[in-house]
């Protein structure tokens, strides 16, 4: 059995949202496609439903990709969240060694966007920071091989 995954009341609506879009309205839409196209004639020639069905088949495999997900993922709900250590559901403020101010939303592997502040707890920066309390000093190896510090100055709710 495959490991369940943590995932923000957000993160989890997200996914559920977007599922419920490929099967309620685009799978939809693409099986008009395809009988569109059908009424081309020649399917062995035919681009129109070449490509409705490989739209088709790349939707089938997105929808089964998100209930596997979802299947697979645990909601930390927001109450159960404890601001006394980093952990998914957190907003985390740190310093950095030479005095600059970095925030981050710890957040699913799904839900990451680290242009946006929100890095996974399976990075290498959130895995070093989980289970930490604020006033802690964290060291991180990068991917590029440098090391970071960073003092944890505070822990709130996402």
């Amino acid at each position: 059995m495959a490991e369940m995954k943590k995932i923000t009341r957000a993160g989890m609506e997200k996914l559920e949202k977007d599922l419920e879009y490929r099967v309620a309205v685009l799978r939809n839409e693409i099986a008009k496609e395809i009988e569109f196209a059908r009424s081309y004639g020649d399917l062995s020639e035919n681009a129109e439903y070449t490509e409705a069905k490989n739209k088709q088949s790349e939707n089938e495999t997105a929808i089964a990709r998100l209930e596997d997900e979802i299947s697979q993922s645990v909601v930390v709900d927001d109450d159960e969240v404890d601001t006394g250590k980093v952990s998914v559901g957190t907003h985390v403020r740190l310093m950095t060694a030479d005095g600059r101010e970095k925030v981050y939303d710890i957040v699913g592997t799904r839900e990451a966007a680290p242009l946006s502040g929100k890095i996974s707890d399976e990075s290498p920066v959130g895995k070093a920071l989980l289970n930490h309390g604020a006033g802690d000093r964290v060291e991180v190896e990068l991917p590029s091989g440098k090391t970071a510090v960073y003092e944890i100055l505070e822990i709130d709710r996402i």
